[in-house]
């Protein structure tokens, strides 16, 4: 073509003047920066539509973000043959002809993202054989066809996020042996492509998020033993299977969030040995049930926040996580139960988020808050009465006052941190409770000597009555027993003078007859 023969034949013209460039009479656009002591050239937010062919020569990294660039010239980049880090995000780029970068062997870091390339070859990125960082997010990608990455030996981080993405081949990622960090999500995946998964044996991230899987299967991530941090937020999840995380020995971060699941998956979780961080927020379910999360004895950081319908923590919820170190529980709309023992078996608990739920109320019973490095309470319709006075004086040494009353009308949106226990309508204070309890001894003192004398004086008159009644009968009987006495003799005497008299006079009669 007569025009592109024309381009061709300028290009080369401009090559073979920057042959003869040095540092100090290399070109710089107008309004971009260039720095030939960093070797660095920005041209942010620069209108140019085609890459700058007279830069510096030793330039090693050129930034042309927002700069309306709508092609990448085949030979735009073999005049920087010392190149390591190239960003052209955020321009109108559609495609990036074979063999662009080819001359680029030194390229650590290629940054396309939020641009509109919608294909790519096994030979876009042939000759980048020191690339370690390929950022492709936010373009039109639909498919990831067999081999599109084989020359990217040493490519450590793919960020392929945020495409249209609904179908990897088997062999999509070939060759990509050394890949730690892969971003997939927020696509149009219908499932896991386990398949195309399975040679990244080194893989240590693993972003698939924001898709729509509505389940994960068995084994759906084999062959990624090294695999430490899985996020599949909000992916469409309605189901687990019993053994989808088989074979992810190294755990240590799982992201769950956003998804659609009705109970916390403790059975699929539990085979999680080395699992440290949990994200488990904006589901489905409605309670947090005793040992939800058996098995997870390594857990130290627990966030369930944003849902919608959670309402109730039952006791014995953490029964299998004591080394857990930060719970965050917030923006949940109608968290408002925790059951008693709710919290226990923390003893290394150190960070507690409890913001924007529905609490009314936190007993102090509920953990240890003298351990606790860090809390936050605020953003709960707080009734402020007396079951919060322990919260008050825990608060009042402390710079926060976040924590604000709802309830009642007259402290509301007051905070709640150094209320006196008037103002939260306790009946009495510490002081007046002593001089109460002073006032009910003193006073049940009184009333026991009060009830004494009462009966006392009651009971005096009968007991005299008593005394006199015993007196009298006493003297009644002394006094018959002497009547007694005296009548006895009395009749003994006349007896015995009357057997004494006719005594003599039988003697007398005796004698007169003699």
């Amino acid at each position: 073509k007569p025009t592109s023969g024309l381009n061709y034949w300028v290009i080369l013209l401009l090559a073979t003047v920057s042959l003869f460039t040095t540092a100090e009479s290399a070109f710089c656009p107008t309004d971009c920066i260039c720095d030939d002591e960093t070797l660095v050239v920005s041209c942010t937010g620069v209108s140019l539509d085609v890459i700058p062919i007279a830069l510096n020569p030793s330039t090693q990294r050129i930034v042309l973000k927002e700069s309306r660039i709508r092609m990448v010239d085949a030979a735009a980049f073999q005049f920087y043959g010392d190149l390591k880090n190239v960003d052209l995000s955020s321009n109108h780029l559609v495609t990036i002809p074979n063999g662009s970068f080819a001359a680029q062997k030194n390229l650590v870091e290629l940054h396309l993202k939020h641009n509109k390339i919608s294909a790519l070859t096994e030979k876009t990125f042939q000759g980048l054989v020191s690339l370690t960082v390929l950022n492709l997010r936010d373009n039109y990608l639909e498919t990831l066809s067999n081999g599109l990455f084989t020359s990217l030996t040493k490519l450590e981080e793919l960020d392929l996020g945020q495409n249209r993405i609904s179908k990897v081949d088997h062999g999509a990622f070939n060759k990509l042996g050394a890949l730690r960090v892969l971003y997939l999500d927020d696509n149009q995946l219908t499932s896991i492509p386990s398949p195309a998964l399975a040679p990244l044996n080194s893989l240590a991230e693993l972003h698939i998020g924001l898709n729509v899987f509505s389940s994960l299967p068995d084994d759906g991530f084999k062959g990624l033993e090294r695999l430490a941090v899985l996020d599949v937020t909000a992916a469409g999840l309605d189901n687990i299977s019993e053994w989808a995380f088989r074979g992810l020995t190294s755990l240590r971060t799982l992201k769950l969030g956003g998804n659609k699941l009705r109970e916390v998956p403790t059975k699929q979780l539990s085979i999680l040995m080395r699992l440290e961080e949990l994200t488990l927020g904006q589901n489905s379910f409605t309670s947090l049930r005793p040992g939800a999360f058996q098995g997870l004895s390594n857990l130290k950081k627990l966030d369930i926040s944003g849902s919608k319908i959670l309402t109730t923590l039952e006791r014995g919820t953490f029964s299998d996580n004591g080394n857990l170190e930060t719970l965050i529980l917030k923006s949940n709309q109608k968290l408002s139960t925790l059951e008693e023992g709710a919290l226990a078996g923390l003893p290394n608990l150190r960070h507690l988020i409890l913001r924007d739920n529905a609490f009314v109320t936190f007993p102090e019973s509920l953990v240890a808050w003298n351990e606790l490095h860090r809390f936050d309470l605020s953003e709960n319709p707080l009734i402020c009465d007396c079951s919060l006075n322990w919260l008050a004086s825990f608060l009042a040494p402390r710079n926060t006052t976040a924590v604000v009353c709802a309830e009642p009308p007259e402290l509301r949106s007051k905070p709640l941190k150094g209320m006196s226990p008037d103002e939260l309508g306790c009946a009495f204070s510490e002081g007046r409770k002593q001089v109460l309890l002073a006032v009910i001894i003193a006073g049940g003192l009184g009333v026991i000597a009060g009830i004494a004398l009462v009966l006392y004086y009651r009971c005096r008159k009968r007991v005299s009555d008593a005394l006199k009644d015993y007196k009298w009968k006493n003297r009644a009987i002394s006094r018959k027993e002497h009547e007694y006495q005296k009548t006895f003799s009395d009749d003994e005497y006349i007896v015995r003078a009357a057997h004494g008299h006719h005594h003599h006079h039988m003697n007398n009669q005796a004698q007169m007859h003699h």
